[in-house]
């Protein structure tokens, strides 16, 4: 598994490797059942600290899309939320849509925006 990696970025590194993870899941890249990288090894890979990873992994596995255990190591769940959108996102997404019509964006644009970012063009 390869990350990308903005040291500079203001997003926490914990959150761009949940965020690469995350997408990688959504796109199909990694499948269900598919074993990821153990902490140590993906924090080698990537130059952070352990921790940064584990609280990564730790989010991930919060969410449903991951699975941990001793024995079988870290692998991609299952569909964690088949179903309906949590207010968490509900409520982040509205604050999003708010930002977009403050900056001039027309509902139409910010619905095509959102139908490119669903298809995993953003």
């Amino acid at each position: 598994m390869l990350l990308r990696l903005d040291m500079a970025s203001r997003t926490p590194i914990y959150m761009q490797i949940r965020n690469q993870v995350m997408l990688g899941i959504a796109s199909g890249e990694l499948a269900a059942g598919e074993r990821l990288p153990a902490i140590r090894a993906l924090a080698e890979q990537c130059g952070v600290n352990m921790m940064t990873v584990s609280k990564a992994y730790g989010l991930l596995r919060e969410e449903g899309y991951i699975t941990a255990d001793r024995r079988g190591g870290t692998v991609v769940a299952g569909s964690p939320g088949a179903g309906a959108l949590s207010e968490k996102y509900a409520a982040a997404l509205r604050i999003i849509a708010a930002e977009a019509r403050l900056a001039g964006m027309d509902e139409e644009e910010f619905a095509a925006l959102c139908r490119e970012a669903y298809k995993g063009g953003a």
